[in-house]
């Protein structure tokens, strides 16, 4: 009983929390309050970012597959980010 309610608890929060397309997340700026200034972020951090979202969408992929090669997120962002950087030069 108590599974079945966890269960339930637990499908009805998921069910409620509002999907955002990757648009609006970056269309939503970080909210400032009172007595602090907006965090200036540089072309290069930026870049990054980028980056390591396409690396994740490759992850996401190829996870569980054999061309992980069993590699953990970790190894796999560094050569991905290896190889992105290499193909903006």
């Amino acid at each position: 009983m108590r599974l079945f309610l966890s269960l339930l608890l637990s499908a009805s929060l998921i069910s409620f929390t509002p999907a955002l397309s990757v648009a609006q997340t970056a269309a939503k700026k970080p909210e400032v309050q009172k007595g602090q200034t907006e965090k200036v972020i540089s072309p290069g951090q930026l870049a990054a970012r980028e980056r390591q979202k396409t690396c994740g969408v490759e992850w996401k992929k190829i996870k569980g597959t054999k061309a992980a090669d069993g590699k953990a997120w970790p190894q796999f962002w560094s050569e991905c980010n290896k190889r992105l950087k290499g193909q903006q030069a």
